[in-house]
């Protein structure tokens, strides 16, 4: 009951933040491939980074390099590949649409293979933010470091 509360209060709170920015977002498996993983790539970032502040403190070249190590390509992979059995059927279809959808750029430090993965991997993250499942992304997040 109480962890139900929860969620309504992050539903609350995040209606607040849409409601003053005038968002309307259409449903989440709308959106490309490219755009579900542009914002899962910043949502991931900005959890791993709060992480790895709330660990320790410490200087922020010594966090960026840290974060670096886990927001990268290769890492991103390695993470999905760990965790794809115990994606759901939804989210590896979204998985699968990042992971081929065609981008106009090159990977740098990374296979093209490594990209196309990692960016499979930031579309389910997306997704999910977009959704407004906020249990499940932390979930995903949780057993993706947790992999490493």
């Amino acid at each position: 009951m109480e962890k139900g509360l929860e969620r309504m209060e992050e539903k609350k709170d995040f209606q607040y933040f849409k409601d003053c920015f005038g968002l309307h977002q259409g449903k989440p498996g709308s959106y490309s491939p490219l755009a579900l993983a542009y914002i899962g790539d910043s949502i991931f970032d900005v959890m791993v980074r709060t992480i790895e502040v709330s660990r320790v403190n410490k200087q922020v070249n010594k966090y960026h390099t840290q974060v670096s190590k886990i927001v990268c390509a290769p890492a991103q992979a390695k993470m999905v590949k760990a965790i794809m059995d115990r994606l759901t059927e939804e989210e590896q279809q979204i998985y699968k649409r990042g992971r081929n959808a065609h981008y106009h750029t090159k990977a740098k430090n990374a296979s093209q293979s490594e990209y196309r993965h990692a960016t499979g991997f930031e579309a389910v993250l997306g997704y999910l933010y977009l959704k407004e499942d906020f249990e499940r992304l932390t979930d995903v997040v949780r057993m993706s470091l947790d992999s490493l």
